[in-house]
């Protein structure tokens, strides 16, 4: 599943549109074609301030517009800039309750120039559904976006 849609994003992410509309399609694109795939969408650093501002998602909308670093599974890999999955957010303490049906999260830090500019996040209404090759898959989603950010930074 994940390897025919590494096409799609590097597709959607060619396109002569705007990159808040290309992150938009990969959020959507990927909560479409990957079951145990919710809620997907991206934080970014909010300019110069130790928080996380919500960009494009695809999904049911979320009050957690900012997230400071540090707090929550999202705010942890902007300061860590590791991965983290999550395979029971009920077992997490430090954990930002988004909605009562998430079981399961993945977050995936998004460098910039070898700096933590951000981040994918997704959350799975399914206990435990993320493996190895969702880790690779985000990381190379990442990959492909940075490469446009470049561009535009």
């Amino acid at each position: 599943m994940h390897d025919s849609l590494r096409p799609r994003v590097m597709a959607i992410l060619n396109e002569n549109r705007q990159t808040h509309f290309k992150l938009q399609q990969i959020c959507e694109l990927l909560k479409e074609n990957i079951d145990h795939y919710d809620w997907v969408g991206f934080y970014f650093k909010n300019g110069d301030k130790d928080e996380l501002k919500l960009g494009p998602y695809a999904g049911e909308p979320t009050d957690h517009t900012i997230i400071p670093f540090g707090k929550g599974i999202c705010g942890q890999v902007a300061v860590s800039n590791q991965n983290f999955v999550v395979p029971d957010v009920q077992a997490q303490d430090n954990y930002i309750a988004c909605s009562i049906t998430v079981k399961a999260e993945i977050v995936v830090p998004l460098f910039v120039n070898g700096e933590n500019i951000g981040q994918i996040d997704i959350d799975s209404n399914t206990p435990d559904p993320f493996t190895a090759e969702d880790e690779r898959f985000l990381e190379f989603v990442n990959q492909q976006v940075a490469g446009i950010l470049t561009k535009t930074v």
